[in-house]
């Protein structure tokens, strides 16, 4: 089948022909029909993320495809059913603590690089091999819809936080990091988890602006001037009143005091999300007031990715309508032309921007 390679980080993929996946117990092989691009996955490949991949390898975090191959243990799948592929694979032999790869981008530790040398490729490729448990059904679709449904990657990963944090109909939300890609997602999410008020902070007055022109008066703007002690009275301000959860999903070459002056907004025995970058390049950790955890009974949720079911009730409110796809606006790129992709991904990684692959 043709792929396409990372063989040393600093250089561009290389488009070339690959065995096929071989299938075992507890596998499927999908026939990969579209997959998106992460707006820094050029970042992964030049080394600047530092991410722990086993060179070579076939990059991509998991995509959208039809069932080719199964294994013995999947009862419900059938051949030809289309399916969201969940790059979050974990190990097995420990439930309440599992080793966690990427599949196709990185991984968590030794366990995690143990993990990768199994399910080591990912999505840039005409097949892949997954986890039975990571295939997940999206029910009839067309081939051209493939390419809209890959914004489940992004929607999924502010799906895990709010999640985490017990997000309930009518609270009161703030995104921090709202004008950014996954930002943008966590908003469109916590609407239609039913946040009354979604509080939308950031500089960009323009995507503000188009965020209240795509989901209307739940939605509450914020100009932050960079001042940290006036943007987190602003904030708390603007919200029509005490806000519930604050997630944060702040890249890492974000300054800690814009982060801390967000999360510093929540209401006693409020919930706090932490998905962002921050520390991740070096420089200043993030620090809180351990007085103000304390005395007001905060919560502070540390989460990456999100529960092996949530994949499967993200799809549903996507079917029923809650959450709409149709948000994402889409450019295509062909197997031959990933590298293209991937450059056009890092200029064009805005909110509700999509960068797909379809080998």
């Amino acid at each position: 089948m043709k792929a396409a390679v990372l063989k040393s980080f600093g250089s561009p993929l290389v488009i070339e022909d690959v065995p096929e996946p071989t299938i075992g117990t507890g596998e499927v092989i999908v026939e990969m029909v579209a997959t998106r691009v992460l707006s820094y996955m050029n970042e992964v490949f030049s080394g600047e993320r530092n991410y722990a991949l086993d060179l070579p390898i076939i990059p991509g975090p998991g995509g959208i495809g039809r069932v080719r191959a199964l294994g013995p243990d999947a009862t419900r799948l059938a051949i030809g059913d289309w399916v969201f592929c969940d790059p979050t694979v974990r190990s097995r032999d420990d439930a309440a603590a599992p080793d966690i790869a990427l599949q196709g981008l990185t991984a968590a530790g030794p366990g995690g690089m143990r993990l990768q040398q199994h399910f080591r490729h990912g999505s840039f490729a005409q097949q892949m091999r997954v986890p039975t448990e990571n295939v997940k059904r999206l029910g009839a679709i067309t081939s051209e819809e493939a390419t809209r449904w890959c914004a489940l990657g992004t929607l999924l990963v502010p799906y895990g936080g709010f999640l985490a944090a017990n997000l309930r109909p009518g609270e009161i939300v703030l995104v921090s990091g709202a004008t950014g890609n996954f930002g943008s997602a966590a908003v469109s999410v916590a609407l239609a988890m039913g946040a009354a008020c979604v509080v939308a902070p950031g500089r960009n007055e323009t995507i503000l602006a188009d965020l209240v022109r795509r989901f209307g008066d739940r939605v509450t703007p914020v100009k932050l001037t960079g001042k940290e002690d006036d943007d987190r009275e602003s904030m708390k301000r603007a919200a029509p009143g005490p806000i519930d959860c604050v997630f944060d999903i702040m890249p890492p070459s974000v300054s800690t005091t814009v982060v801390r002056a967000a999360i510093m907004t929540v209401r006693p025995y409020g919930r706090v999300v932490l998905m962002g970058g921050v520390g991740m390049a070096g420089g200043a950790g993030l620090e809180l007031p351990y007085p103000w955890i304390m005395r007001n009974c905060n919560s502070i949720h540390g989460v990456w990715m999100y529960p092996p079911d949530a994949a499967a009730r993200l799809i549903a409110l996507v079917r029923s309508g809650l959450l709409r796809l149709e948000e994402y606006e889409a450019t295509d790129f062909d197997l031959d032309h990933a590298n293209d992709a991937v450059a056009h991904a890092a200029a064009n990684g805005g909110p509700f921007k999509l960068t797909v692959i379809r080998p």
